[in-house]
């Protein structure tokens, strides 16, 4: 049930035209107050163009952009929540959002599926190869400190733009085989692109009505890359006989229809208006922004818990297929389909236990997640078995999946709306690391000790998610 109250004040202007009515609507959906949202409602008598002409007639995106100080609407009005289908606009850019989420998570694992081909094909142990998994970190962590200027200067526009074109230099340079070196330092470039992606999408989502189900829908699509990713790099290398950089061919192409959707659908998302839906006081500026973002524990609470939960997607969903195939003894394509069993595991449970997490909150949801987590590594890890293995790591990634989400809304619950990107962004650029560092680690280690070495690392670092979980403190109801 929703109880509105309308606020009325008339402005004093040469024209003449009815007062603006601000509409402040309290909606009780459920066990409390969730929301406070703001639209200006102009009145049947609204004044032709000509006599207001500081109004923009973008209907797409369903705002009134008012440049005359008079005008503004209240200090303590919000602007009104968007929703995935409002504006209509939003249809098309959640939907090549998702796009760039399933090459992120094409790109993620299809590195894990392609390790045993590139140990050959190169000539190199685990602990070398593993320097893929490394590298791009460094442009994680260059998007982290760019972010908030980049949305500042070219608006989440820009960000469409920059994001598809890191990835095709990435996928082009890749599918030329290019000597080790080469192939190391360019998944930097990708990495970058990965970061903005990941900070701007998310921050966007995260201030949307029902917004752990959307987040659960998009993240899915990065793990429904990740699930086709072992399948078409499998069935091209084993089955088909091509070599292993043929793969990167296909991602070229995806990257390029991404730049097109993610350009066409985000044009008129520029700097400027980014800066006035996001504006905190009339001397606020990005670094001003990003320190602020960084004096608040619950942007670290955040930049650890990500750090350590990429460590296990990553970590697990890369090393898998290799862990399969030399300690439980399964054949290359058994191998592979147990991969993709993690990962169509983790798509199904961030596409449906986001409704879930919705319905209950994250604090209990998470929290029962990480211990059914916990139980199944377990399992994976002592029950030696194939069948068992496989099925374990499938309901593991189920139960992984909405882990990811849940706290991108934690963070943004608990955080003021204009450090959003810059919060999740460091937060992000921390996960990327360590999605990059312990599948490092683990091959590293892996390369004197055995994959095997696989399971204890995985565990410990699901014990670190719980602890880091129960930090975070409540998010109070609103009044």
């Amino acid at each position: 049930m929703s109880t509105t109250e309308t606020i009325t004040r008339s402005i004093h202007q040469p024209h003449a035209y009815a007062p603006e009515t601000f509409e402040l609507s309290l909606k009780t959906p459920g066990r409390s107050l969730r929301e406070l949202s703001k639209r200006v409602v102009g009145s049947s008598t609204r004044p032709h163009r000509s006599t207001y002409p500081s109004i923009s007639s973008d209907e797409e995106d369903n705002r009134d952009r008012i440049r005359d100080e008079d005008n503004q609407p209240p200090e303590s009005a919000h602007s009104i929540t968007q929703r995935w289908n409002k504006p209509r606009g939003n249809i098309g850019r959640l939907g090549f959002a998702s796009f760039s989420f399933i090459i992120a998570g094409l790109n993620d694992a299809a590195v894990g599926a392609l390790i045993p081909y590139l140990e050959t094909y190169y000539d190199l142990n685990y602990t070398i190869i593993s320097l893929i998994f490394l590298t791009p970190f460094a442009g994680y962590s260059l998007a982290a400190f760019t972010n908030a200027s980049i949305h500042a200067r070219l608006g989440q526009r820009g960000i469409a733009v920059m994001a598809p074109i890191c990835h095709m230099i990435t996928f082009a340079v890749l599918s030329a085989h290019p000597p080790f070196p080469v192939l190391v330092v360019v998944n930097t470039i990708c990495g970058f692109g990965n970061g903005l992606t990941d900070a701007c999408f998310c921050a966007w989502v995260g201030a949307m009505d029902n917004a752990n189900a959307v987040q659960g829908v998009m993240h899915a699509c990065y793990s429904i890359g990740a699930l086709f990713a072992p399948l078409i790099a499998t069935s091209m290398v084993v089955n088909s006989g091509l070599p292993w950089w043929d793969f990167y061919y296909f991602m070229v192409g995806a990257a390029f229809l991404e730049w097109i959707g993610l350009s066409w659908t985000f044009r008129r998302k520029t700097g400027e208006l980014y800066r006035l839906e996001h504006a905190r006081d009339n001397d606020s500026t990005t670094s001003g922004r990003t320190r602020e973002a960084l004096k608040s524990k619950i942007t670290w609470l955040c930049a650890a818990f990500f750090f350590m939960y990429m460590g296990i997607e990553v970590g697990l969903g890369g090393w898998i297929v290799t862990f399969m195939l030399r300690v439980r003894g399964a054949s290359p394509s058994a191998s592979g389909y147990s991969g993709t069993g993690f990962w169509a595991g983790q798509a199904v449970g961030r596409a449906s236990l986001g409704f879930v997490t919705e319905r209950f909150g994250e604090r209990i949801c998470i929290t029962v997640y990480l211990a059914l987590c916990l139980a199944l590594q377990l399992i994976f890890w002592l029950v030696p078995q194939y069948l068992v293995s496989a099925v374990a790591v499938a309901l593991l990634g189920f139960f992984l999946g909405p882990l990811f989400p849940g706290c991108v809304m934690v963070t943004a619950k608990l955080l003021p709306k204009h450090i959003h990107v810059s919060a999740i962004g460091f937060g992000m650029a921390l996960g990327g690391t360590g999605g990059t560092v312990f599948p490092f680690i683990i091959g590293a280690v892996a390369a004197s000790k055995g994959v095997k070495v696989l399971q204890p690392i995985i565990l410990s670092l699901i014990v670190v998610v719980a602890v880091i979980w129960v930090m975070f403190p409540r998010v109070k109801k609103r009044e």
